[in-house]
């Protein structure tokens, strides 16, 4: 299936400097000692969204309040300038990972990670987006990055995932808490070439295949019907095209357990050749309107963030992402 020309044109023209470079890099294949790209990367750390993320930067790498207050603490704001591209060593997101790794390697938070039942109930996310993060910003070989990815290590429970919740009776995985950990697992392979993590990487693919990323590995039906719907950031959350994305980065997305999934993903495409989101975890900076909204529609009312990421018709981050996948299932050719 070919990939409309027009969606990645209008990739293309984005006034994101993100947007294009991926849509060049990722969609395209533009070479990496491409003059077009590399004028396009120059120009990410000045991008609106970037200048956003990256505004109000303390001395000592943080914003004034917990790194992970969502959505505007320093973990988070890492988090979403990976994904648009933040250069590798760029000064700033290496400080603003100074405060997230002083507080996921400190004694307070290790100290509160118990085991029940032989098991670590461990919020594993949290050491997950910061070591995929601070991998791709060249922190690969950090004392406290590698701290962090030996903790996913030692608490990954035997189905292959992660699970934070304390009663002694769950022994099954989280979709939630799972997913962010092996991207940071494949992430910090990436980055340091290590061998010592490909088992647990696997296990953790392993653990979304045998449910075809959406189905109960018991009966097959749909686990949650909010997985269903895109969204865009999902920071902590599941959904079905995230699961996607992060199995393509592993390098999982030739399994015929994903084809189901990949199915869904292409079928809400829009006649455009766009996609959409159909949820929020999100409100607009400053939107006490869509605030009240939000409370009505989520049981955890979403936080405001630094960026409007985009709440009404076609998204751009969405349609790169599901383009990717895509492409990287070759179920489009550009």
């Amino acid at each position: 299936m070919p990939l409309d020309d027009q969606t990645v044109e209008w990739l293309l023209e984005s006034e994101n400097p993100s947007v294009r470079y991926f849509a060049l890099k990722d969609l395209l294949d533009e070479p990496s000692n491409s003059t077009r790209l590399r004028a396009e990367q120059a120009k990410i750390s000045g991008g609106l969204f970037v200048r956003s993320l990256l505004s109000g930067q303390q001395a000592d790498g943080g914003f004034g309040v917990h790194p992970y207050a969502k959505w505007t603490g320093a973990h988070w704001r890492l988090v979403s300038l990976v994904e648009l591209g933040i250069p590798t060593r760029h000064p700033k997101a290496v400080k603003m990972a100074g405060p997230v790794l002083e507080w996921l390697t400190g004694e307070k938070h290790r100290d509160g990670i118990k085991k029940v039942e032989g098991r670590a109930r461990a919020h594993a996310s949290m050491e997950g987006n910061a070591l995929a993060a601070c991998s791709k910003i060249g922190l690969g070989d950090d004392e406290k990055v590698r701290t962090l990815a030996q903790a996913l290590l030692e608490s990954q429970w035997p189905d292959g995932g992660w699970n934070c919740d304390p009663r002694p009776e769950a022994d099954h995985s989280s979709f939630h808490e799972s997913l962010i950990p092996l991207w940071g697992l494949t992430e910090y392979v990436k980055a340091t070439g290590s061998r010592g993590y490909r088992k647990a990487i696997d296990r953790a693919c392993e653990f979304f295949l045998k449910h075809k990323l959406y189905r109960s590995c018991k009966d097959g039906r749909l686990i949650k019907q909010e997985w269903l719907k895109l969204h865009y950031p999902c920071y902590w959350h599941y959904d079905l095209l995230q699961g996607l994305l992060i199995l393509s980065r592993a390098g999982k997305l030739g399994d015929p357990r994903t084809r189901e999934a990949l199915d869904l993903i292409t079928h809400k495409r829009r006649k455009d050749g766009k996609w959409q989101p159909g949820a929020y975890y999100w409100r607009r900076p400053s939107s006490t309107v869509e605030a009240k909204r939000s409370k009505d529609e989520y049981r955890e009312p979403p936080s405001s963030d630094l960026v409007n990421w985009g709440r009404n018709g076609p998204n751009e981050m969405i349609t790169l992402n599901a383009s990717r996948v895509l492409k990287s299932a070759g179920r489009i050719l550009i």
